[in-house]
């Protein structure tokens, strides 16, 4: 299949998720996750129509964006953020998914030019407990999400998780429905969060089915990484 025909394939599974579980029609955005991937097949799905690109590493991610600066692109970073490489994330890109503790957050606040509108923030949940992923856990979420939401800079928009692969629909949908209530809670708590960054491309109707706005899609667009 070509790239384009992926990339509608994709699409489809999205609206007919939507309609099986009750989503109003467009409730839930596509990004497509870009990393390691050439400029070229970027420019290929923007040209499909797709304009927001998720990337993990920041040198890649920045040369990218330099290259098709011209097509007005909407890009998130949602790999793994390191104190020291804030500044140019902050500079750079229109949403961090991947904001796991309050540091990070205070540093993408100070570095966020005043010039810029406020940048979109998830925190990253670590849904699943697993010891190599990162992430703030549901008990720290409540201090930390109300504390972000108080920044200069920063638009705190929701949550985000990557839950243990699971091949079982059944299974796939317990850790997304408990980041949904993390969700809710916060909400019912004072703030206005209005994003679930969750699901990728195995576990995508499970994510529309338990309430995601954002899914994270890569190899189902794009093919094997590079």
């Amino acid at each position: 299949m070509t790239l384009s025909e992926r990339l509608a394939r994709v699409l489809e599974r999205i609206r007919n998720a939507e309609a099986q579980y009750g989503r109003q029609e467009g409730s839930v955005r596509l990004l497509a996750v870009s990393k390691t991937q050439p400029a070229q097949a970027v420019r290929e799905a923007a040209a499909c129509g797709q304009r927001a690109f998720g990337e993990n590493y920041q040198q890649e991610a920045l040369a990218k964006r330099e290259a098709l600066a011209e097509l007005g692109l909407e890009w998130h970073f949602i790999g793994p953020l390191q104190a020291n490489k804030t500044r140019r994330i902050a500079e750079c890109f229109d949403w961090v998914h991947s904001v796991d503790r309050l540091k990070i957050a205070e540093r993408l606040s100070a570095q966020r030019p005043t010039t810029l509108p406020a940048l979109d923030v998830c925190l990253e949940i670590n849904i699943s407990g697993e010891a190599s992923k990162s992430g703030l856990t549901l008990a720290e979420l409540p201090e930390v999400a109300h504390r972000v939401a108080t920044l200069p800079g920063l638009r705190l928009r929701g949550l985000m998780c990557i839950p243990a692969a699971e091949a079982d629909f059944t299974a796939q949908r317990v850790p997304l429905a408990r980041l949904h209530q993390a969700l809710d809670a916060l909400n019912a708590d004072g703030l206005a969060l209005d994003t679930l960054s969750m699901g990728m491309s195995a576990d995508l109707e499970a994510a529309v089915a338990e309430g995601a706005t954002i899914v994270r899609i890569g190899t189902a667009i794009f093919g094997p990484r590079h």
